[in-house]
């Protein structure tokens, strides 16, 4: 199939396309300085090609036609691989930048315990990467792409335009983020109306964050899910959907930090075989203090998205594409 020009009207698969030479494209850029170890930002941009090139297959499958080694399971698999190494490197970072300059010299010198047991997870968890970078699981990914890209084949209703079938798309992506059960932590039922229970001290949080923070962190994969799909789209419509995108990218970010605080303190309880108050007690109020601050961000986008009338204009923001795109 050609490819539409900006002066004709694109259908389904023309935006299936795009998505998929896009985001295969930039995870090929990448490849050799990640096999090689070169930089982290090298892996940290393989490693979101691979998961919105999965975003793009998964949620075009009812458009694309693709041979068996383009699966979400199998990209699945290496973004994960990708993904368990990219963790490593941002869970250093975090200890480095954020949280060593702030400790006093007695737990900067323990801390270095947590930088030895972390670069030999490293090197194990590496090793993995570069052997799936040659596996042939992962050769015949980028060998079926390429003959894909080449030569296209579709499902039925990737000639439909594009306009056709928009908010069909992206409504059930909206549903599945707004009716997740995480929106939910930390609220009550009063007359069958749900209260944000506020004004926390940061014991609460953290027995609440123990308790439902799994919950919570699906929650950030859903956000994240719905922000690759809408960015497929921000041609198509004008500045609410825009401030919609940049919402959904906020609680992730937000629900990220919270997570990524929770497994750190998790992680350095398992390295000093003990709980980290005892070991680094400057760090674990340090930790605290950062998941009470996430705690304080979260909750007036949790109370937002609770009413009826964001959940209706977000709706109403997806049936409503650029003036003139939709007839």
């Amino acid at each position: 199939m050609k490819l539409a020009t900006q002066t004709t009207v694109k259908t389904l698969g023309d935006y299936a396309y795009q998505a998929i030479q896009k985001h295969f494209k930039k995870t090929l850029k990448w490849e050799k300085s990640v096999k090689k170890d070169e930089d982290p930002e090298a892996l940290h941009q393989m490693r979101v090609g691979m998961r919105r090139l999965r975003t793009a297959v998964t949620r075009f499958g009812l458009a694309v036609d693709v041979p068996k080694p383009i699966s979400d399971k199998n990209i699945g698999k290496i973004a994960r691989r990708l993904g368990n190494l990219r963790d490593l490197d941002v869970l250093k970072e975090s200890l480095e930048n954020n949280y060593k300059p702030n400790l006093p010299c007695k737990e900067q010198e323990s801390l270095q315990t947590a930088f030895n047991a972390l670069a030999k997870q490293r090197e194990d968890v590496l090793s993995s990467v570069q052997k799936t970078l040659k596996d042939e699981s992962y050769k015949s990914l980028k060998e079926a792409l390429d003959k894909w890209l080449d030569k296209p084949t579709y499902q039925p209703l990737a000639s439909i335009t594009i306009q056709q079938v928009l908010p069909d798309l992206l409504l059930p992506e909206v549903s599945n983020f707004l009716l997740h059960p995480g929106w939910l932590v930390g609220t009550q039922l009063v007359e069958a109306e749900v209260k944000i229970q506020k004004n926390w001290e940061p014991e609460k949080i953290e027995q609440q964050l123990t308790t439902q923070g799994e919950i919570l962190h699906s929650l950030r994969k859903e956000a994240k899910r719905i922000r690759y799909q809408m960015e497929l789209f921000t041609d198509l419509y004008g500045e609410s959907y825009g401030a919609y995108m940049t919402e959904v990218k906020n609680i992730q970010e937000i629900l990220g930090t919270m997570q990524d605080s929770a497994v750190l303190t998790d992680w350095l309880g398992k390295i000093f075989k003990s709980e980290i108050k005892t070991e680094l007690p400057t760090l674990a109020s340090l930790l605290t203090e950062n998941r009470y601050q996430s705690w304080q961000q979260w909750q007036p986008l949790q109370e937002r998205y609770l009413k009826a009338e964001t959940r209706h204009s977000f709706h109403l923001t997806i049936l409503h594409p650029l003036s003139g795109v939709i007839n």
